[in-house]
């Protein structure tokens, strides 16, 4: 069926989600009067979704069997020359993106029914997260940079929504308000990046860019050596380097889990954090053309990954260890885009979409069943309360590690061995990096597996500091804002403890949440088993991802790919396997052999665990050097500005200006007619004296 796709059922992928929310966000709320109750809400936003997933599945067949559309919908304005205009670009990337984008959103819609019942923003959320949905569509389907940055900017709209759902809780405020500012400071990076490419090629449209890159490589920015391809591709990523958590720009996500569990996983799996991603692999044609802008990218990634795994070892909330994993994997993904591997990088992408949302939407599962306590000190031995959320998150966490035939095998060793073949400058610590996080992805993952669901019984019991309310106190203290995630329920709120009383035993879930883990499970397993030979080696990309002759990566990995089952066999006479298994062995002895050891590895490693704990004091840096700053160029500005200039010098200064001279006047206005007189007589003897010439002039 290759040829032209219909632009009409396009148009229906982001508007049905759109129509969804407008109806549970205008109709469902106080807004035009509850017209209309949960069970509608629920039911129009998931009917979109389904929709919006149906058409994406043709879609992709369809651009599968040679299918595509590259055009115009509507053209909104057009200024100097310049056309303003909402159109879809709909290639393989796209229709990979859109499947991903929907599917992991259903799943996240219906997990929602169970999860937010008892909340009294039931509809309102449904809401959020159908727009969310909506806002990424427009993103990824986009063929021009006006629209990218549209749905660029609503994503990032919508998650401060999202994260400050709860927005009677001082610390759900903080996150969404640090997260928006975060962003901005990406974002601005993004427009300057967008502005350049428009101002040198005088065109908005992704075909007409590209089609004058050669051009634009022989420029350099005014007044610089620099080439100009270079500067717009680095800012560029600085907007990715927000969206996409990247170090320093990474100290949004972690708090993030302010939010309700349903959004972490829609925002961290498959839609904002990846959109980074998504963004640099179609603007692989630019990239290809400046190696700096690659190697910058190597780096910043390389520290991403094995630095922010780090700080998931020493988390005890459960949904922080699963959000410190997200970007350690988004390092993942930016190494691979600066080895010049960029299909890996989305490769990568999908797998992490469906087993990071399954971890997710299990750690959810958990804090239901444990009546909203995080702390996974206060569980323990739920395995056999909980056997789907068990099975499950037992696959997540195969798949994240890199277990051999699960999904995320094939993805992450595909980036260890693009960062071994590069040969850009940072690729060596990159290949390091990438490896040594191995090895702390899979000790943090199964210390968390094995927390929760093996060992001694800890909840339902007194704990010293060690229940919801504590250890929220503490993050506090600390500055890391983490939260317990209640339902916000104002009777629950009363309660001094969220989790089970004494003799209170877990139960499962219900089958609304315990559905999408089993659905999200099986592409965990079986996804990359499935896709690498055609996603990485195959057809599947050819003429949307573009890469230079002079990297090598890929061409290296394809001549050593021998099918995904020799992949296997290969694994074990390499290190990565080998680093995984360590990994685990070590978390199983640290938290099942030998429980004592981590306490006393803490108290040897003091300092050590004071910078994780602190998060590199990249939060404290981050208030003293900017929001200081900017308090004081405040206070400055106040200072010197508004009380000295404007207060003083115009304001006051003016008033006092008129009172000298008015009392420079009032000694002429003594009020007798004979002063008056004389003042005339002068004046008229001083016109006379300059104007008229003495006789003696000549």
């Amino acid at each position: 069926m290759a040829g032209q796709l219909n632009p009409q059922l396009l148009l229906a992928v982001p508007l049905a989600p759109l129509a969804g929310a407008a109806i549970a966000g205008l109709f469902g709320t106080k807004f035009f009067g509850n017209l209309v109750g949960r069970k509608t809400s629920h039911t129009v936003t998931i009917l979109g979704v389904l929709v919006a997933l149906i058409i994406s599945v043709q879609t992709l067949l369809a651009v599968i069997d040679g299918a595509s559309f590259n055009g115009t919908l509507y053209t909104w304005m057009t200024v100097g020359g310049v056309k303003l205009e909402i159109g879809f670009l709909i290639d393989s990337l796209t229709a990979m993106m859109m499947c991903v984008v929907t599917f992991v959103s259903l799943m996240v819609h219906i997990y929602t029914i169970g999860y937010m019942q008892d909340d009294e923003g039931y509809n309102r959320f449904f809401a959020y997260i159908s727009l969310f949905t909506f806002s990424m569509l427009m993103l990824v389907m986009s063929n021009n940079f006006l629209q990218l940055f549209f749905g660029w900017e609503a994503v990032g709209l919508v998650s401060y929504l999202l994260i400050g759902f709860w927005y009677t809780r001082s610390t759900a405020i903080f996150a969404n308000m640090k997260a928006f500012l975060v962003n901005r400071v990406g974002d601005f990076g993004f427009i300057l990046g967008i502005g350049l490419l428009l101002a040198y090629s005088g065109s908005m449209n992704y075909s007409e860019v590209f089609a004058q890159k050669g051009m634009l490589a022989q420029l350099t920015l005014p007044g610089s050596d620099w080439m100009l391809l270079t500067v717009a591709c680095i800012c560029l990523f600085i907007g990715a380097m927000g969206k996409s958590a990247q170090f320093p720009l990474h100290v949004w996500l972690p708090d993030s889990m302010e939010g309700p569990t349903p959004i972490s996983a829609l925002i961290h799996a498959a839609t904002m954090v990846t959109a980074g991603i998504f963004m640099v692999t179609r603007m692989s044609p630019l990239f290809e053309l400046s190696d700096t802008a690659l190697s910058f990218i190597l780096i910043i990634g390389s520290i991403t990954a094995l630095f922010m795994g780090f700080l998931g070892v020493i988390q005890t909330d459960i949904k922080r260890v699963v959000a410190y994993s997200t970007l350690s994997q988004l390092g993942y993904m930016t190494v691979a885009l600066g080895a010049s591997a960029y299909s890996v990088a989305v490769f990568h992408l999908m797998t992490h979409a469906f087993f990071k949302a399954l971890l997710f939407l299990g750690a959810g599962s958990v804090i239901i069943g444990l009546h909203h306590d995080q702390d996974m000190r206060n569980m323990g031995g739920l395995r056999k309360y909980m056997p789907i959320t068990w099975i499950t998150s037992l696959v997540g966490s195969l798949a994240l590690i890199g277990t051999p035939f699960f999904s995320g095998f094939y993805s992450k060793d595909s980036i260890i061995e693009a960062a071994h073949a590069s040969t850009l400058f940072g690729s060596g610590f990159a290949y390091f990096a990438v490896l040594a996080s191995v090895f702390v992805t899979a000790f943090y993952s199964f210390r968390m597996y094995f927390m929760v669901f093996h060992g001694e019984e800890r909840f339902g019991k007194a704990h010293d500091g060690h229940g919801a309310h504590a250890a929220h106190a503490a993050n506090d203290a600390h500055a890391t804002h983490g939260g317990h995630d209640d339902h916000h329920d104002e009777a629950e709120e009363e309660h001094e403890h969220h989790g089970l009383a004494p003799g209170q035993k877990p139960h499962e879930s219900p089958w609304v949440v315990t559905l999408p883990l089993i659905l999200l499970a099986i592409p965990s397993a079986v996804i990359g088993f499935l896709a690498i030979e055609p996603m990485l080696y195959g057809s599947f990309f050819k003429d949307v991802i573009f890469v230079n002759e002079a990297h090598h990566a890929m061409e290296e990995l394809r001549h050593e790919f021998h099918g995904p089952v020799s992949m296997v066999s290969h694994a074990f006479a390499s290190a990565p396997l080998w680093l995984a298994i360590a990994g685990v062995a070590a978390a199983y002895y640290c938290y099942m052999v030998n429980p004592r050891l981590p306490a006393a590895i803490k108290q040897k490693a003091g300092p050590i665990f004071t910078l994780l704990d602190n998060k590199y004091y990249m939060d404290k840096f981050n208030d003293v050097v900017f929001a200081g700053g900017a308090r004081l160029l405040g206070r400055g500005l106040w200072n010197a500005g508004d009380r000295g200039l404007i207060d003083g010098l115009i304001v006051n200064g003016s008033a006092k200006a008129v009172s000298w001279f008015s009392k420079i006047t009032r000694l002429w206005q003594s009020g007798y007619i004979y002063h008056y007189a004389f003042v005339m007589i002068i004046g008229v003897l001083g016109f006379l004296v300059w104007f008229m010439p003495f006789p003696f002039a000549k």
